[in-house]
C-alpha cells in the first residue's frame, strides 16, 4: 500500500529565536511584502497607462494639441524679445516678417466665362439704356471624359525615276478620302515592289511604353490618382467605367510597374546623384506590407525609406523600398553624402554617420510626440485638470516652436542670431528641468521614457541651432511620407517587391514635383511626353523638375 502523505503543518525552518530576533524577522518580512506590493502597484499603473494610450491611439483624435499648455508659461517676455529683434530690421530688409493679406476671390489664372442674365424685351421696353454689372462669381467644375485618339498616318508612294513622268496622277485621283488612300497605298506598294518604288510615312509620336493602349495623359492620370490622391486601381477602374470604358486594373498595374521599374530608372539615378551633392538632408522610414517578398512572411514589416533635400532651389524627395531596416540601407542610399543628416532617434543611421563623417541632428517632433502620448495617457490627472510633468515638457518644447514660427520668414543669418539669443537659453532651461525630474518618476512610465529619450538624444536635438538654414524637426520628410501613409490605408499592401519599387519611383517623382512647386500632373505628363526621346545624359538632365518649362504653382 502507498503511504498517505501527512497533512500536518510543516515546522518552520527557523531555529529557536528569542523575541528580538523574531521581531526583526517579522519586520524584514513585512518590508519585503510591502516592496512586493509596491512593485505590483507600479506594474498595474504601467499597464493602465499603456492601456489608456492604446485606447487613445485607436479611438481618440490624432491631434497633438494640448488644451493645458497655453496656461503653463507666460510668453510675454518671449514675444517682447522677438518683436524687439524684428524692429531692428529696416522695412525693406530681406526676410523681415510682413503681414500676410487674406486671399480674396478665385485665382486669376483660372479661365473665366461670362454668364449674362438678361432682361426680356418686354421688361426693357422704354428704357433709356441698359448695362451689365457683375453680381457674383461661382467656381464651376467640368467633369472628365474619355476619348479615343485615332492615329492616321499619311504615306506617300514615289514611283521609280523612269516612271515618275508617267505616274503624275489626275485631279480626280488626288481627291481620295482617307479610307481610300489607306487601301490604295497598300495596293500601290504591292504593285511597285518589283520596280523598287519608294514609300515615306509621317513619323509616329514616341510612346514611353511602345505599343500601349493608354495615352500619356491617361497614364499620368492613373499615376496621380493612385500615388497623389490615394485612389487604388480598383476604384479608378470604377471611375473610368462611369466615363464609358472599363480599364482592366491588371493592365493599369502593369503600366505603372513598367514606368517605375524601367522607364524612369535613369532619371531616379540622376536625381539620387544630384541629391547627394547637398550638404543638408532629412531622412525617415515607414512600414509597408509586401505580400510576396522572398524569405519573409506577408505579415512581416518591410520598409519604405525617404530622403529629402538638395541644393537650394533644387529639392529632391526620393523613396526607396527595402525589406530591411538595417543600417546597410542608408549606407546604400547615401554612399557619397557628407554633410548634415536630420533623422529621428533610430540607431540604424549611426554607422552611416560614423563611416562618412556625417553630422547628425535630431527631430523635436519625435521627442515632443512622446510627451504628448504620456500626457494623454495620464488618466485621472488630466481628467481633473491637473498639470502633469508631461504637460510641462510639452509647454517648454512649445516655446522652441514659437520662436521658430516667429522667425520663419527671416534669412538664414537672422535665424541663426535669433536662435543663439532665444532658443539656446530655452534649451538649456529644458535640459536642466529634465535632469532634475527624470529620476523622480517611476521607471518604465511613459513620461520618464520620454525624458530619457530627450536626454539620450540631446546632442542631436540641439543641432538645429548650428545654422540658420536647418529645421527644428524632420517635418519636411514626414510631410513627404504623409501621402504615402494616406494611400497605404486605401490600397493596404503591395503584391510584389517589383510593385513596391515602382510605387517608390512614382512617389519620388510626385513629391519632388511638389517640393519644386510644380503641378504633379503637369510634370508627370511632361515626362511621359519627352522621356521616350531621352537617349543621352543631357536630355535626361533637361527632364529634372527645375529644368522643365512649366509654371510654378
Amino acid at each position: 500500500m502507498k503511504a498517505v502523505p501527512s497533512t500536518a503543518p510543516e515546522k518552520p525552518d527557523y531555529p529557536d529565536l528569542d523575541k528580538a530576533q523574531l521581531r526583526q524577522l517579522l519586520l524584514e518580512k513585512e518590508a519585503e511584502f510591502a516592496n512586493t506590493l509596491k512593485q505590483r502597484d507600479q506594474y498595474i499603473q504601467l499597464l493602465e497607462e499603456m492601456l489608456r494610450l492604446a485606447k487613445i491611439q485607436r479611438f481618440a483624435a490624432r491631434s497633438e494639441k494640448n488644451s493645458l499648455q497655453g496656461d503653463l508659461f507666460d510668453e510675454a517676455e518671449l514675444e517682447s524679445a522677438l518683436d524687439a529683434i524684428a524692429d531692428e530690421l529696416p522695412d525693406d530688409a530681406p526676410g523681415k516678417p510682413r503681414t500676410q493679406k487674406r486671399k480674396r476671390g478665385f485665382s486669376p489664372t483660372l479661365e473665366r466665362k461670362r454668364v449674362e442674365l438678361t432682361l426680356s424685351e418686354e421688361e426693357k421696353a422704354g428704357a433709356i439704356r441698359t448695362f451689365f454689372t457683375k453680381v457674383k462669381e461661382e467656381l464651376d467644375y467640368i467633369p472628365a471624359q474619355l476619348v479615343v485618339l485615332e492615329y492616321w498616318q499619311e504615306k506617300a508612294v514615289f514611283a521609280p525615276a523612269e516612271d515618275s513622268n508617267s505616274n503624275t496622277g489626275t485631279d480626280e485621283g488626288n481627291n481620295r478620302t482617307d479610307a481610300d488612300a489607306s487601301v490604295e497605298d497598300s495596293t500601290t506598294t504591292d504593285s511597285h515592289t518589283d520596280s523598287q518604288s519608294t514609300i515615306i510615312a509621317a513619323p509616329c509620336p514616341l510612346h514611353p511604353l511602345g505599343k500601349c493602349q493608354a495615352s500619356t495623359r491617361l497614364l499620368a492620370q492613373i499615376m496621380i490618382g493612385k500615388y497623389a490622391d490615394g485612389l487604388p486601381l480598383y476604384r479608378q477602374q470604377g471611375i473610368f467605367k462611369r466615363y464609358g470604358e472599363e480599364l482592366d486594373r491588371g493592365n493599369m498595374a502593369h503600366w505603372m510597374i513598367r514606368l517605375g521599374d524601367d522607364v524612369f530608372k535613369p532619371l531616379m539615378t540622376l536625381m539620387r546623384e544630384h541629391q547627394n551633392q547637398s550638404d543638408y538632408l532629412q531622412a525617415d522610414e515607414t512600414r509597408i506590407q509586401v505580400l510576396k517578398e522572398t524569405g519573409k512572411t506577408a505579415q512581416s514589416d518591410k520598409w519604405m525609406w525617404v530622403v529629402r533635400g538638395g541644393p537650394p532651389g533644387q529639392v529632391v524627395t526620393l523613396f526607396e523600398y527595402d525589406p530591411s531596416r538595417s543600417g546597410e540601407v542608408p549606407e546604400r542610399l547615401l554612399p557619397d553624402f557628407q554633410g548634415i543628416l536630420q533623422v529621428d532617434g533610430y540607431s540604424g543611421y549611426a554607422r552611416l554617420c560614423q563611416k562618412n563623417g556625417i553630422t547628425r541632428i535630431g527631430c523635436w517632433d519625435h521627442a515632443r510626440r512622446k510627451f504628448v502620448e504620456a500626457a494623454k495617457a495620464a488618466g485621472n490627472k488630466r481628467a481633473s485638470g491637473k498639470v502633469t510633468k508631461a504637460d510641462v515638457a510639452v509647454g517648454m518644447i512649445a516655446r522652441l516652436y514659437r520662436i521658430e514660427q516667429q522667425i520663419k520668414d527671416l534669412d538664414t543669418a537672422e535665424k541663426y542670431r535669433h536662435r543663439q539669443q532665444l532658443s539656446v537659453p530655452a534649451l538649456n532651461e529644458l535640459k536642466a528641468w529634465l535632469e532634475k525630474n527624470t529620476t523622480r518618476l517611476m521607471k518604465g512610465s511613459l513620461t520618464r521614457k520620454a525624458m530619457e529619450y530627450c536626454l539620450s538624444q540631446w546632442e542631436y536635438l540641439i543641432g538645429y541651432c548650428q545654422r540658420g538654414d536647418l529645421h527644428i524637426s524632420n517635418v519636411l520628410a514626414e510631410n513627404a511620407i504623409r501621402p504615402f501613409a494616406v494611400g497605404r490605408k486605401a490600397w493596404l499592401f503591395a503584391d510584389t517587391p517589383q510593385g513596391a519599387r515602382a510605387s517608390a519611383t512614382c512617389y519620388s517623382l510626385i513629391e519632388t514635383a511638389k517640393a519644386n512647386e510644380l503641378d504633379p500632373y503637369a510634370y508627370i505628363h511632361y515626362l511621359l511626353e519627352h522621356v521616350a526621346a531621352a537617349d543621352s545624359l543631357e536630355k535626361w538632365e533637361v527632364l529634372l523638375p527645375w529644368n522643365v518649362p512649366l509654371a510654378k504653382i
